[in-house]
């Protein structure tokens, strides 16, 4: 009974253990009719982020407390990240802020939405440089149906082809 007991909680824990092993980044990339914006909302765990920005810089970072590395990180991520408009060429984007929101730190970019547009080219590589395992997951949305595009090492840029405009 005690090594079923035992395993059973060995399980557990190795589950919250690896329950933020994998490495993941989630970004939303809204065409918002309302704002006339397509807005893109970066998603990255704090510890991610940290242990990132610590070996950039050389010391250990603390997201929490240091608005200059919030700063940072998100410089780091508007340059590991493209949208092209119709080809897999970069276009300018806005940045508009970050925030660090319990265990995420969010990055924020926008553009106006672009017209006739037929294809949305991504590229997306944040992390992959410290984590060959690190996945980045796109989801567009407000252009029919939610579609996501995931980034590995492997990837570099790919399209989505647009349903309809707002």
């Amino acid at each position: 009974m005690r090594s079923i007991l035992l395993a059973l909680c060995l399980s557990v824990c190795a589950s919250q253990v690896l329950a933020h092993q994998m490495k993941t980044a989630i970004t939303q990339v809204l065409f918002n009719a309302r704002s006339g914006n397509v807005e893109i909302m970066h998603r990255f765990y704090v510890h991610d982020a940290e242990h990132a920005l610590s070996k950039i810089v050389g010391r250990q970072i603390h997201l929490l407390d240091d608005a200059g590395a919030q700063q940072q990180f998100a410089r780091y991520v508007s340059a590991h990240f493209a949208m092209g408009l119709g080809e897999p060429k970069p276009t300018s984007l806005n940045f508009v802020g970050q925030e660090v929101d319990g265990k995420f730190i969010w990055v924020y970019q926008e553009l106006p939405i672009p017209a006739q547009l037929t294809e949305l080219w991504f590229r997306f590589d944040a992390l992959q440089d410290h984590w060959p395992e690190q996945i980045n997951q796109i989801n567009l949305e407000g252009l029919g149906k939610v579609r996501s595009l995931q980034f590995t090492r492997e990837h570099d840029w790919q399209v989505l082809r647009v349903e309809s405009q707002p």
